[in-house]
């Protein structure tokens, strides 16, 4: 089984499952089965997409816009999660 806490808010995340298999997404949200997804353009931020984990492929990496407004107490919004996506794709 999948450890909780390897999945954090922020991280990000491939979809290795259905119509959507190989985009890339920002977890928001997690729970005992399933983790919750955007991407600031299909799946926004008030309507993510629910995943269940072993569909999913995290990256041990929180995007540096997203970490700036975690620690600012900034919310994050679905321009952040776009830039960050963008940001990752380009590296």
């Amino acid at each position: 089984m999948y450890q909780l806490e390897t999945f954090q808010y922020g991280m990000l995340a491939y979809s290795k499952a259905g119509h959507d298999k190989g985009n890339l997404y920002v977890i928001i949200k997690t729970d005992y089965e399933y983790v919750y997804l955007v991407d600031g353009i299909r799946k926004k931020i008030n309507n993510p997409k629910k995943k269940k984990l072993k569909h999913i492929q995290i990256i041990n990496d929180i995007p540096e816009i997203i970490k700036e407004c975690m620690c600012s107490g900034k919310k994050v919004t679905d321009e952040d999660i776009k830039r960050s996506i963008k940001i990752f794709s380009k590296q």
